[in-house]
C-alpha cells in the first residue's frame, strides 16, 4: 500500500519541490568535499604512470565524466519510459533538467579524451567504437534538447523526446563494450565491479573519489534544475503564487 502512495507522490511536482531542498544541500556538499580531495588527491599526490608519466592525470576528470554522462542518459531513459507508460509529469521534469548537464559532461569527456590522447596516442581524435559511440551520445542529447526546442505542444514535446531517449539507451551498451567488441585504442575498464583493478589503491581510489564526486554534483545540478523548471510549469497554481508571496514578504521590524 505505501509503494502505491508513493509511486503517486513521484509524479506529484509540488511534492518533489517540498521534499528535495534537503537533498540538494547535501548532494552540493558532498560533491564540493570529494571533488576537492579527488581534484588534490589525484593531480598532487597520486604516482605519475610507468608509461604515461603526468598526462595520465586527465583522467580523473576524463573517466568520471564519461561514466555519468551515460548514466545521466540511462536515467533519462528510465524518466522518458515512466512517462510514456503511466504520463507523470515529473518524468519531463527530469528530462527537461538531465539534457543540459549531459551535453556539458559529454562535452567535457570528449574534450578531456582529445587532451589524454593527443601525448598517447599521437592523435586529438581517433574513430574508434568508443570515441565515435560518445559523439553519438553528444548528438542525442543535442537532438532531445533541439526537439523539445522545436516542438511547442507540452505533450507531444514530451512524448516524443520520451520516446528518442529511450530508443537512444541502445548506445549506452555499445559504449560500453565497444573496446570489447571492435579493434580499439581505448583499453578495457581498469575498475570494474567484478574483478580486481589493474592499478594500484594509490591511483584508482581517487579516481573513485572524482566519481563519487561527479555523480553527487550530477544529483545537485539535475535536481535544482528540476525545482526551477517546475516552478516555470506551475507557476500559475496556486500552491506556486503562495510560495512566491511567502518568499517575497518583507521581514516585519520585532
Amino acid at each position: 500500500m505505501w509503494i502505491k502512495e508513493l509511486w503517486h507522490k513521484l509524479g506529484s511536482p509540488r511534492w518533489f519541490y517540498q521534499i528535495s531542498s534537503p537533498w540538494i544541500i547535501g548532494f552540493g556538499v558532498a560533491a564540493l568535499v570529494l571533488l576537492t580531495v579527488g581534484v588534490v588527491w589525484g593531480l598532487v599526490y597520486a604516482p605519475q604512470d610507468y608509461q604515461q608519466g603526468n598526462s595520465f592525470r586527465i583522467m580523473y576528470v576524463h573517466v568520471p565524466a564519461a561514466m555519468v554522462s551515460q548514466s545521466v542518459y540511462l536515467g533519462m531513459g528510465v524518466a522518458g519510459f515512466v512517462l510514456f507508460v503511466w504520463r507523470m509529469k515529473l518524468a519531463d521534469v527530469a528530462i527537461a533538467a538531465c539534457l543540459p548537464f549531459g551535453i556539458m559532461l559529454t562535452a567535457l569527456a570528449l574534450f578531456t579524451g582529445g587532451v589524454w590522447g593527443r601525448p598517447t596516442w599521437g592523435t586529438w581524435w581517433e574513430w574508434d567504437g568508443r570515441t565515435v559511440s560518445t559523439l553519438v551520445l553528444l548528438f542525442l542529447y543535442i537532438g532531445i534538447y533541439a526537439l523539445r526546442e522545436a516542438i511547442l505542444d507540452t505533450e507531444l514535446r514530451g512524448r516524443a523526446s520520451a520516446l528518442v531517449a529511450m530508443v537512444g539507451t541502445i548506445n549506452i551498451p555499445i559504449i560500453k563494450y565497444s573496446v570489447d567488441w571492435w579493434s580499439t585504442l581505448h583499453q578495457p575498464a581498469s575498475i570494474t565491479l567484478t574483478d580486481k583493478p589493474t592499478m594500484p589503491p594509490e591511483m584508482w581510489m581517487p579516481l573513485l573519489v572524482m566519481v563519487l564526486g561527479i555523480y553527487c554534483f550530477a544529483a545537485h545540478n539535475i535536481m535544482s534544475r528540476m525545482r526551477v523548471e517546475i516552478l516555470n510549469r506551475e507557476s500559475k497554481t496556486r500552491w506556486v503564487r503562495n510560495l512566491m508571496v511567502t518568499d517575497t514578504k518583507p521581514i516585519q521590524n520585532v
